[in-house]
């Protein structure tokens, strides 16, 4: 059972460091970016008061 667990734990941290290590590196090798969308929205909005 010690053996699952540490395996389990194993296979968690090393998703963690491929998932840090994409963010770093992906742009670089794969065609994406990875920065949101920026752009400027402007709708009116109309308040109701009593």
């Amino acid at each position: 059972m010690w053996r699952l667990i540490k395996a389990l734990l194993f296979l968690i941290v090393l998703a963690g460091v491929a998932l840090v290590a994409y963010a770093y590196i992906g742009p670089i090798f794969f065609p994406a970016d990875f920065a949101a969308p920026t752009q400027e929205v402007t709708r009116p909005v109309t308040l109701e008061t009593n």
